[in-house]
């Protein structure tokens, strides 16, 4: 192929790469760089990203290589530099781009408030206004962690009640659920106006089943009133349903409730930390019928897909973050993203109120980073469990049921969730333990702790021994 034909053997390239590389990695580094040339021994890109080079060197070098290997027909050393000219390009690229959404925003705000584009009167009337205009599908960021409940959700969101329903999103704290539950809700709004939808916590949509169960003379009433508000909706968006497991009549009601829906063609999308199968005292007919359409999981994103999220939000904010400042956030907030949007937010907020420059060692002192600071291990923590109780980490881990050993055992299963926010599936992994055993253990210690004095202080005391 020609040295003429450098653009069409790059989008050979990128077509090989779309589908061997997570989507957020793709769109953020991948579809930026621009070819300039190749020879016999190299093909030569340029970036505007000053992070680019170091990290598609590190994580997609092989990747790449192999696609201009394919395409050209030899095997090529790819060289990746850092063009200060595209810098620019790209800086004004996402200046504009941020004047477009800020204009956009300001244009939907004002149709909103003429009833042009989301017709919320619906929504009023059933006092289920609770969706977040932030959270929705244009900023959504997308990568392995999350791809499969992103296009479930888009599925749904097209063709409610057809396909997927219900649909349970599970994962832990902080990845993305809500957010992703209420694009549902949002893209339904904006595309079917004629269809209402209701966001409801769990936790509300109990108290709303003990506030129809007060006893006096309207009883009656109040429960025709609460079912009405829960059963005569199109789309019934549920967060956090592992909060209603054990509380008998309320259950009773997601259960008739969910018949209802589900009967009448209705969709029902639901959260939850886990799977239905996982939750402790949550009914098996409920558990039948959430495992009824599909589970899709949202696990911990990796690093480009966390940078990805910060310069999306340094982009739609109009804030100036350099790039070895966004590296160090997602280095630092790796399982919450959350906590990493926070983190971002209260290091831009102080610097533009105090008028500090952004480098490394002010956003430490910001955050109160510690460079001491312990990156936990299940090994880690199983020796300070074990070697306060006394015993040997292989004890600790084994089969012993004496109470001493397996009080040891639910203290370091408990940690281990606390300090890592690692899956209940991988912490099973490690311990040999089914999920059941490893979600039994967690929760009890949990409970424990808000009434076992004794207990508290030895977690206390473990923990401060791990961090130290």
């Amino acid at each position: 192929m020609s040295q003429e034909n450098i653009a069409e053997v790059w989008n050979e390239v990128l077509s090989i790469l779309e589908n061997s590389i997570s989507e957020s990695t793709f769109k953020t580094w991948i579809v930026p760089l621009e070819p300039q040339y190749f020879d016999e021994n190299n093909f030569v890109l340029h970036t505007g990203q000053a992070l680019a080079p170091s990290i598609l060197r590190k994580n997609h070098y092989s990747e790449i290589s192999a696609a201009v290997k394919q395409v050209v027909g030899s095997e090529l050393e790819i060289k990746i530099i850092f063009d200060e000219e595209l810098a620019k390009t790209f800086s004004k690229k996402a200046a504009k781009r941020a004047a477009q959404l800020e204009k956009e925003a300001a244009d939907t705000s004002e149709q909103t408030s003429n009833g042009m584009k989301y017709q919320y009167d619906s929504l009023t009337q059933m006092q289920s206004s609770n969706l977040n205009l932030k959270y929705k599908f244009e900023n959504f960021v997308v990568g392995s962690n999350n791809k499969l409940a992103y296009v479930a959700a888009q599925a749904v969101a097209q063709k409610p009640g057809l396909k997927y329903n219900p649909l349970y999103i599970y994962g832990g704290p902080g990845l993305g659920k809500t957010h992703l539950m209420q694009a549902i809700g949002h893209y339904i709004i904006k595309n079917k106006p004629g269809l209402k939808v209701l966001f409801i916590t769990a936790e509300e949509f109990v108290n709303d089943v003990v506030n129809a169960l007060a006893r006096g003379d309207e009883k009656t009433k109040k429960m025709n009133k609460f079912r009405k508000k829960y059963r005569e909706v199109d789309v019934l968006l549920i967060d956090d349903i592992q909060l209603i497991a054990g509380k008998t009549r309320t259950e009773e009601e997601v259960f008739n409730t969910f018949n209802t829906l589900h009967g009448s063609g209705k969709q029902i999308v639901i959260t939850s930390d886990r799977t239905p199968k996982e939750i402790p005292s949550l009914s098996d007919r409920l558990v039948s019928r959430f495992e009824w359409g599909l589970m899709a999981d949202i696990q911990v994103p990796d690093i480009e897909t966390r940078m990805a999220i910060l310069q999306n939000l340094a982009r739609d904010t109009n804030v100036d973050v350099p790039n070895n400042i966004i590296e160090f956030l997602a280095t630092v907030y790796s399982n919450n993203i959350r906590e990493l949007e926070g983190s971002f937010n209260r290091v831009t907020a102080y610097a533009s109120i105090n008028d500090v420059p952004l480098t490394i060692d002010n956003v430490k002192k910001i955050i109160n980073y510690s460079e001491k600071k312990k990156s936990f291990t299940f090994d880690g923590i199983v020796d300070e469990v074990a070697s306060y109780y006394n015993i040997s980490p292989k004890e600790l881990k084994g089969t012993g049921r004496s109470a001493k050993v397996a009080e040891a055992r639910q203290v370091a299963i408990y940690l281990c969730r606390d300090l890592t926010q690692q899956s209940f599936p991988d912490i099973g992994k490690f311990f040999e333990k089914k999920h059941t055993t490893i979600l039994y253990s967690y929760d009890k210690i949990k409970e424990e702790l808000k009434i076992n004095n004794a207990l508290a202080s030895s977690v206390s005391t473990i923990s401060r021994k791990i961090n130290s």
